[in-house]
């Protein structure tokens, strides 16, 4: 297909555009079809960020995430965030993180400020 790359615009714009992925898929890195396959990807990519915004992650949940991934358990965020019983309230969401918490938890796990300052969902949305 020979056609000019133009923006995604619409959704129509955006399925033959991932059609057109499927059958470039594979080409080879600096090829014609290559270079096409790197464009359309970055247009569709581009399309989709305005598109489906993803939100960030609720602060609980990244911590849980976090946890997860780290093999932590409860205890050990209490040199982060407080006694046993202040880790229950937060991880319960019966208490906010205090900005103390969010630097500790910040440096301690690695997780973005920008997503452990935002509002914890109450339990109906959790």
């Amino acid at each position: 297909m020979t056609n000019e790359l133009k923006p995604i615009r619409t959704e129509s714009d955006h399925a033959k555009a991932l059609a057109e992925v499927e059958r470039l898929w594979g080409a080879k890195t600096g090829s014609p079809e290559g270079d096409r396959l790197d464009v359309l990807a970055t247009l569709i990519d581009a399309y989709e960020t305005l598109t489906y915004p993803i939100d960030p992650p609720d602060p609980i949940e990244a911590i849980q995430f976090r946890m997860e991934q780290m093999g932590m358990t409860r205890k050990d965020l209490e040199p982060l965030i407080g006694t046993r019983a202040r880790v229950a309230e937060v991880m319960n969401r019966k208490r906010g993180l205090s900005i103390d918490m969010i630097r500790r938890l910040h440096e301690g796990l690695g997780i973005s400020a920008e997503v452990l300052i935002r509002p914890t969902r109450n339990d109906e949305a959790a």
